[in-house]
């Protein structure tokens, strides 16, 4: 295998991918073929919640394994991977979230969901916020408020609506004729923005004056990532359907949407098959987002995310950091300009630091490590980061 054999045959998603040639993982480092370590601050993109190979996950998938894999389409035969999953779900989440659509990634799982909001209301506005983002494929880029993202695919699904994340005098265009608003709890590639002033709350209420579903999207959030299982948590609004992802199996491709059980049964007729999927439920995955799930609710991961915050926030003092933004391990440092952003992420990966950057937000640096990361894990990331941009400082200043 080489570089070229990856930018030959393997498509690529930008011009100049990172391109680390990986060797293996295991719990905060990534390591490439030469051997080196390369402590991970981004834990694939907010995905591997318990860092590289958790045993207990690890375990789980192995055991599946032996069992059986894949034996038919989603929802026909009882798999007790994703029952036990589901149900331990349940148990964690608000009554009117019982139960589990399982579906192969977080912008499937998102396309469910407004498939369910539009059968269910029999409406077809959705309204969404600009800057977000919910996925890829055609239903999730139409909710896209970034018209530069959108216009090469265009046309996209009709009836769509953006809004400003957290601007209170929009909240009135939620109307009788809207099905859904789907906001994200903490808008992600926008730069890791909390809503404020009981925003959510205030969106809660205006659904329920009109009649429209309100779809939270803790795709990104989600499992612990924030210092409570859901960021919804945090600002006492429950929705009537919750998307999640990435975090779910410890870095295994999974989705899910969330609704009660009499939402849910809307896509059971009417037409029949309202939606389906051949890999969704996949014992394999269900094993490892059931060993996940159990990891992060039996253990203090979800308090220690909040721990974690406070050393991150302690360490990343520099002149060149505007702010921090974000909560728990979601975290978006914003610097002056883009030119220091891309000049930490690109020296860090030089030195063995993985960084990455946000869709939309040029000045941040993603930081989202495992949810595992040790506190002088943090503090050996967080001297390289400091050493980097003192760097850049000196740099500039010859």
């Amino acid at each position: 295998m080489s570089k070229n054999d990856f930018f030959t045959y393997q498509a690529q998603t930008s011009t100049h991918p990172l391109a680390l040639e990986v060797s293996h993982a295991k719990g905060s480092y990534i390591y490439d073929q030469d051997g080196n370590a390369h402590l991970d601050f981004v834990a694939g993109v907010s995905a591997c919640s318990l860092g590289h190979s958790h045993p207990k996950v690890v375990d789980a998938v192995k055991a599946q394994v032996d069992r059986y894999m894949h034996v038919m389409v989603y929802g026909e035969y009882v798999q007790k991977p994703a029952v036990e999953f589901s149900k331990l779900l349940a148990a964690h989440l608000p009554d009117n979230l019982n139960t589990t659509y399982l579906v192969n990634s977080g912008t499937e799982a998102m396309e469910g969901a407004i498939k369910l909001a539009r059968r269910h209301t029999g409406r077809s506005q959705v309204i969404a916020a600009k800057n977000a983002y919910h996925g890829n494929t055609m239903g999730s880029l139409s909710l896209m408020g970034l018209e530069e993202r959108k216009s090469a695919f265009r046309p996209l699904i009709p009836d769509i609506r953006s809004i400003q994340f957290n601007a209170e005098e929009e909240i009135e265009t939620i109307t009788e004729k809207t099905a859904a608003v789907v906001l994200e709890t903490i808008q992600g590639g926008a730069g890791f923005i909390l809503p404020k002033n009981g925003y959510l709350e205030k969106i809660r209420r205006r659904c329920d004056e009109v009649g429209a579903l309100l779809i939270l999207d803790e795709i990104q959030p989600g499992f612990g990532r924030t210092g409570k299982l859901f960021a919804f948590e945090h600002f006492n609004c429950a929705p009537d359907i919750l998307v999640i992802g990435k975090g779910m199996a410890s870095g295994l491709p999974v989705g899910a949407f969330v609704a009660s059980h009499e939402l849910m049964t809307d896509l059971t007729e009417n037409p029949k098959f309202g939606h389906i999927t051949t890999f969704g439920g996949n014992p394999v995955i269900a094993a490892a987002s059931l060993a996940t799930l159990k990891e992060i609710t039996e253990t203090d991961l979800i308090p220690q995310t909040l721990e974690k915050e406070k050393l991150f926030r302690k360490l990343l003092q520099h002149p060149l950091i505007k702010e921090i933004r974000g909560k728990g391990l979601m975290l978006a440092p914003i610097m002056e300009n883009k030119e220091i952003a891309d000049y930490l992420v690109l020296e860090a990966a030089k030195k063995g630091l993985i960084l990455f950057w946000l869709l939309f937000e040029p000045k941040a640096v993603r930081i989202s490590p495992p949810l595992t990361i040790s506190m002088k894990e943090i503090e050996k990331g967080c001297d390289q980061i400091l050493g980097i941009l003192n760097s850049y400082k000196s740099d500039t200043v010859n």
